[in-house]
């Protein structure tokens, strides 16, 4: 039963006034009841973190928990691209002509997504990788590779559920949510890094300073489970032989490689 409750609040909220409320309240310090069984629920991993669960003033300081400093490896070869966060990896394919993609049957435009026709052309015909946060995962969002950020820019106003049946039934929600892109120039070519929103308007906070990026080094946090598309620039990606979908994957493991 509590399961399904927090299902309902956490995972298929949307309307401004439940979101709102739902915000407030994770960020109250009433929330700190029921940290515990959301731990236990969602079974976090608490060995990981870098406090205890009572050490968390509110639900969302526990969404937003770091982790020890040993508990990810970053894979490290010159070449190698490594997961930005922990999700599971939900789809991956290319991106046609159109600039069109096909996730869950339903076609979605990265010109939209991106917001910036002069930036398109780079993309067309190159590769997207789709991740998707659950409650369950850790928050954290961190580079996939090194290179240098040549821009950053957000578009979208309201975020909708970025779930399975969000991106079956929603209306364009990886191309019309509140999203954060850092795009990213490599030895190799260039990477788009989208931050999709999935609950509240701006649930991504920034945390990198600067225009560099070093491979497995925090960028952002999620204030709440939601997704992250990479793009990668036409003939500059080839993703793992290992990988499939859905694939559960955590920070720093390959998912990868740049040529």
């Amino acid at each position: 039963m509590i399961q399904t409750v927090y299902r309902l609040l956490i995972e298929l909220t949307n309307g401004r006034w439940t979101s709102s409320i739902l915000k407030g309240f994770a960020r109250s310090r009433v929330s700190r009841f029921i940290v515990p069984s959301f731990a236990r629920i969602y079974q976090l991993n608490v060995e990981e973190m870098e406090k205890g669960l009572t050490e968390y003033p509110t639900l969302h300081d526990l969404f937003i928990r770091t982790l020890k400093k040993d508990a990810r490896v970053i894979d490290d070869a010159r070449d190698s691209v490594v997961s930005p966060v922990d999700a599971v990896i939900e789809d991956v394919g290319p991106i046609n002509k159109r600039s069109e993609i096909i996730v869950k049957g339903k076609t979605y435009s990265i010109e939209e997504m991106l917001g910036n026709a002069e930036l398109l052309s780079k993309y067309l015909n190159g590769t997207y990788m789709i991740l998707y946060l659950s409650p369950s995962h850790y928050h954290r969002i961190h580079s996939p590779v090194n290179g240098t950020v040549m821009n950053q820019w957000t578009l979208g106003s309201k975020s909708y559920p970025v779930n399975k049946l969000g991106l079956k039934y929603g209306v364009r929600t990886l191309a019309k949510n509140y999203r954060v892109i850092t795009e990213v120039k490599t030895e190799f070519g260039h990477v788009a890094i989208v931050k999709v929103g999935a609950m509240f308007v701006n649930s991504i906070e920034t945390t990198h300073k600067g225009s560099d990026l070093v491979k497995g080094g925090e960028m952002a946090y999620f204030t709440f489970g939601s997704t992250v598309v990479l793009l990668f620039e036409k003939n500059i990606f080839e993703i793992d032989p290992h990988i499939h979908t859905p694939k559960e994957i955590k920070v720093g493991e390959k998912i990868g490689i740049l040529k």
